[in-house]
Parts: C-alpha cells; sequence; structure tokens
C-alpha cells in the first residue's frame, strides 16, 4: 500500500507541468516587484495586498490541481448557475464604484463575479463540446445552447456596465468555438449580424461615457485634458522609458502622479516608463510562453475538455493582454481591463490562478500514457 501510494506521488510529480509553473510564478513575482515600485508615489502598500491574495491563489491552485478533472466536468453547469446568481446578486444589491455596479461587499473583500464568468463560459463550453464528441464543423443553429448561455451571462455584464469584461467573454468563447469549427456560410453570416448590430449597440447599449471613451480614441488630441489625459500620460509613459528605461521608481509620470490608475489597468505603463521597450518585450515573451504552455495542455490532453480548458485559458490571457496593452498604448479605447498576474486586484488574480489551476488539472489527470 506504501509502495502504491509512493508510485502515485512519483507519477503526479512526473506529470506535474513544471514549465508552466515556472512562467506564474515569474509573471507573479514580475507583478509583485511592479506594484511595489507603482506604491512608492502612492505610499499604498499595494504589493503587500497583493502578496495576501497570491498567498490564498497558491492555495486554490493547489486544491483546484489535486481534484479530478470529471469534478469541473460535472460541475459545470451549477458553477455557471452560481455566477449567474451571484450577477444577479449584484444587479440587485451591488455597490456602485465610478458609476459601475460590478461589485459585491463581502466585508473583507469586493467580489466582482464577472471575473468568475470568464471562467464559467470556459467550463461549460468546454463541457458542451465534451458532450458533442463529433468531428466536423458546426453551424451556428447547432450552437444555440452555449450562446444562449453565454448571452445571458455578457447580458448582465453589459448591465452593470462592463465592456471590457463583455467583449472578453466573447472573444474567449468565439476563440473556443472557432478552434472547434465552424461552417464558413455561418461565420459569414455571423459577420454581418455583427456588423449591422455595431451601431445599434453603440447607440442604445453603450452608456453616455463609453461613447465619450471611443470619441477620445478616434481622436486623442481633441480632449487632451479630459479623456484622453489618462492615454496621453500613458503614452508619455512607454516613450520616456525608451529602450532599457528609466529605473525602479525613477520614472516621472507615475512617481509624480500623471497616470490616473497606475496600479490597476494601466499598470503596464510603470513597468515601460521604468524598464523600457526591453523590459516591454522581455514581458511580451513571458505571456507568450504562458500562451505556449496553455496550447501544449492542450495538445497532450486525451479528451476535448482537456483540449478546450487547455484553448479557453490561453485565450483568457491572451485577450487580456492585448486588450489591455492595446488601450495603454492607444491602440484600443479604454474599457478598463486588467493585465494578467501585473494589475493590483484580489479578483482579477485569483481568476487568473484558478485558470491556471484548471491548466494543472488537466495536465496531472491525464493518462500517463495517452
Amino acid at each position: 500500500m506504501i509502495d502504491n501510494r509512493r508510485h502515485r506521488i512519483r507519477d503526479w510529480f512526473l506529470r506535474f507541468d513544471w514549465p508552466l509553473l515556472a512562467v506564474v510564478s515569474l509573471l507573479c513575482g514580475m507583478g509583485l516587484v511592479n506594484l511595489k515600485s507603482a506604491a512608492a508615489h502612492s505610499r499604498v502598500a499595494f504589493h503587500v495586498t497583493q502578496s495576501v491574495w497570491l498567498a490564498a491563489g497558491v492555495v486554490i491552485v493547489i486544491l483546484i490541481a489535486a481534484v479530478h478533472t470529471r469534478v469541473f466536468i460535472r460541475g459545470a453547469y451549477l458553477f455557471y448557475g452560481a455566477v449567474i446568481a451571484l450577477l444577479l446578486a449584484v444587479a440587485l444589491v451591488g455597490t456602485e464604484l465610478n458609476a459601475s455596479q460590478r461589485w459585491l461587499n463581502l466585508g473583507f473583500f469586493m467580489m466582482q463575479p464577472s471575473e468568475l464568468l470568464k471562467l464559467a463560459v470556459i467550463l461549460v463550453t468546454a463541457r458542451f463540446f465534451h458532450e458533442k464528441n463529433r468531428e466536423g464543423s458546426y453551424g451556428l443553429f447547432e450552437l444555440w445552447r452555449p450562446f444562449l448561455l453565454v448571452g445571458i451571462g455578457v447580458a448582465f455584464v453589459m448591465k452593470q456596465p462592463d465592456l471590457g469584461t463583455s467583449l472578453v467573454i466573447l472573444a474567449i468563447f468565439m476563440t473556443m468555438v472557432l478552434f472547434e469549427g465552424v461552417r464558413w456560410e455561418s461565420l459569414v453570416g455571423l459577420a454581418v449580424a455583427v456588423i449591422i448590430a455595431m451601431p445599434v449597440a453603440y447607440n442604445f447599449v453603450l452608456q453616455d461615457y463609453q461613447r465619450n471613451r471611443v470619441a477620445s480614441y478616434l481622436n486623442i488630441e481633441a480632449d487632451a485634458q479630459g479623456q484622453s489625459w489618462q492615454v496621453r500620460q500613458s503614452l508619455i509613459a512607454f516613450g520616456s522609458g525608451r529602450m532599457w528605461g528609466k529605473g525602479k521608481e525613477e520614472g516621472t509620470q507615475i512617481q509624480k502622479g500623471f497616470v490616473p490608475e497606475h496600479e490597476n489597468d494601466f499598470i503596464a505603463a510603470n513597468w515601460a516608463e521604468e524598464r523600457g521597450f526591453a523590459g516591454m518585450i522581455f514581458l511580451l515573451m513571458v505571456y507568450l510562453a504562458f500562451v505556449i504552455c496553455a496550447l501544449n495542455v492542450a495538445r497532450r490532453a486525451t479528451d476535448r475538455f482537456g483540449v478546450h480548458i487547455g484553448v479557453g485559458v490561453a485565450a483568457l490571457f491572451f485577450w487580456h493582454v492585448v486588450v489591455n496593452l492595446g488601450m495603454v498604448t492607444g491602440v484600443l479605447p479604454v474599457v478598463g481591463l486588467t493585465l494578467p498576474l501585473m494589475s493590483y486586484g484580489g479578483s482579477s488574480l485569483l481568476t487568473m490562478l484558478v485558470g491556471v489551476g484548471l491548466l494543472l488539472n488537466v495536465s496531472v489527470h491525464r493518462p500517463r500514457y495517452g
């Protein structure tokens, strides 16, 4: 019996995705160092609070990796239902901050259920394709159930309003759907529907402040002291970092408070100003390494659920990085989205770490010679 236990532990150790763990540990370490530097101006210990959430996240990652994958397959829809219930609670009794009602005040923690919806969408979409387990492309009408589920969740998030999270959830879902395969005529029909819906959404769905952000994005010079201020100061921070950066706590834009919310959505501005173009390239390479590790988990998975967990978590990180860096450099409108494992915030950090836990779970529980 002792020999069998030792064999299971050894087998678990060999199947554990150590490269993935190394990349995640590097990202978390870089995030804490960057937050400590960003805290120098405001004298708020962002890195200390983030360390507490990181410690909690490590425990969660271990627990998720230890549970058998079939638990997540069976519980996917139940988890999705629980997240929808939390989003309903936000709509009824949620806490409003900065003109958005996105949080539940738990006393010790401001919970943002829309972050959990990203994970719920990955799980229910993975289970849907796992149950179908068929070859060949899908038509859109065959995907009505996952589209309906995702649409309900996104509608709650848009109501808060939270455009950035809504777009990322849709991007994650469509990445998983396109990976499985969709007929070309269905894709054309979907593209036409999106093009028709865009002006309607702009005029009747977006809030006034969101339309103002789009307008300032299209003409950044028109409101230099207003809506465009944050992006303009971020661009100055990126440019002033030049090739090698100004050094730790030596940046002027961040340390003198010119970039609002520099510890959250605009944390990349601090990294770019202090570490320059070379530092940003290194950061992008680390994120690329993570996406490769996640897709490698998908490649080695022995069932469709594991494959789509790998693809879904890779999409979660990929789209967060693309949208966040796009908005802080003025390439995309500001939609309020964090940089994975770098931005300050417990809900975002724990969401990303749960995603990491799911990847490790798929890696650990696949058959040894599958």
